[in-house]
């Protein structure tokens, strides 16, 4: 397959040509998460075709991003994760996501919100010096999507699923953005209805100061 070559002996230009064919960046990011099979990864990208996603894992195998092992039995499944190489991009991921981040406004009629990339977005918005005094578990729920984050003194930990026992639930749509833009207040998000609590509605202020676009 012919790959785009920009003709410049440029750190900047090489990194490109390894990363910068579409989807390619989409891929990389639900791998931070963690391992994925084939099938997970077209589950998270819906609007991928089939062959475009094999050609980018075979490209950024070539570049050694990219890697394929095989689990254990009894699953035998074929997982793709990122090389040491490939990990070493987490925080140019992290630093884009948040830059595109301050351009979203509602979402698109067509635009979908995934779990790996809500994950990741907490992740990169994370702000652990505002967070050093925060002892507090979270479990957000964004419409069919529910995930944890607990914060331990500037520690994060994020994962899929829900908690035993949060301190908060979390229920919300497009607010979050607003909430973690500064653009709507805590209270502002409860009144307007845009954020649903159980639990301790006060650690909803912590929530904002850990996580911040």
């Amino acid at each position: 397959m012919t790959r785009r070559a920009y003709g410049q002996y440029c750190g900047l230009a090489r990194a490109v040509e390894m990363v910068g064919e579409r989807w390619a960046l989409l891929i990389i990011r639900d791998l931070l998460v963690g391992p994925r099979r084939f099938t997970d990864l077209r589950r998270g990208l819906p609007r991928i075709p089939t062959n475009v996603l094999a050609d980018r894992l075979k490209e950024l195998e070539e570049d050694g991003v990219v890697h394929r092992r095989v689990l254990p039995r009894p699953d035998g499944s074929i997982v793709y994760e990122l090389t040491p190489f490939g990990a070493d991009l987490e925080p140019v991921v992290m630093a884009l996501g948040r830059w595109g981040a301050r351009t979203l406004g509602d979402p698109r009629p067509d635009e979908i919100l995934t779990l790996d990339s809500l994950i990741i977005a907490l992740r990169s918005t994370f702000q652990a010096a505002a967070a050093a005094n925060i002892q507090t578990r979270f479990e957000l729920r964004v419409g069919d999507i529910v995930l944890h984050a607990c914060i331990d003194r500037g520690q994060l930990e994020v994962g899929a699923g829900p908690l035993t026992a949060p301190d908060l639930i979390i229920e919300t749509g497009p607010a979050i953005k607003s909430l973690m833009a500064r653009e709507l207040s805590p209270a502002a998000a409860i009144e307007s209805g845009g954020v649903r609590l159980s639990g301790d509605a006060q650690r909803l202020t912590e929530f904002v100061e850990a996580f911040r676009i």
